[in-house]
């Protein structure tokens, strides 16, 4: 296989990466690392080392941003770990289709609804000390914050995905559109 069918094949690979960056449940960050690690065995790592640690860093980062998104979001609300561990119970068995089959959306519905039903009823649970009213509202608020704040931070790491193929991409063109 040529260098250049490869690249292709790699840029396709890192724009999969984007997407699922910004798609909770499926690999981002970690298919731009791959990608640029085969093209570095490739091309014995000619050119590649700026890439390689945009990547790296970006892959870190993506971890980072993942937990404190949800996390400082459901915090501003006031939400308890009841809250936040149903959350990730409810995206884990909305992903996995435990939820009842929904005729639009399909898993990535099931993540989003799955999560807010989840922090719904962990926070719901927890918060026995307060009446029916204000503690449905509480629980409310926290499952929305965690989901915003999830979706916020999903936006971030897909940006942050962006700049890390755009780094491969400028650091590599020239190499491979020569050879």
């Amino acid at each position: 296989m040529s260098l250049i069918v490869l690249y292709w094949i790699l840029l396709v690979v890192m724009a999969v990466g984007v997407v699922g960056a910004c798609v909770p449940g499926l690999p981002g960050a970690s298919l731009i690392l791959i990608g640029t690690l085969v093209w570095g065995l490739a091309t014995g790592f000619a050119g590649v080392g700026w890439a390689l640690g945009t990547v790296i860093v970006v892959l870190g980062l993506s971890f980072v941003i993942d937990y404190l998104a949800a996390y400082l979001g459901a915090k501003r609300v006031g939400a308890s770990t009841w809250g936040q561990v149903g959350a990730i119970a409810g995206m884990i068995l909305g992903f996995l289709g435990l939820l009842p089959a929904l005729p639009v959306g399909g898993p990535l519905a099931g993540i989003l609804l799955g999560a807010i039903a989840g922090g719904f009823l962990g926070e719901f649970l927890y918060r026995r000390d307060l009446d029916a009213g204000p503690r449905t509202v509480l629980a409310l608020k926290v499952s929305l914050a965690i989901v915003v704040g999830t979706l916020i931070g999903n936006i971030l790491e897909g940006l942050l995905a962006l700049v890390a193929v755009a780094v491969f991409v400028l650091t590599t063109w020239s190499t491979v559109m020569a050879g």
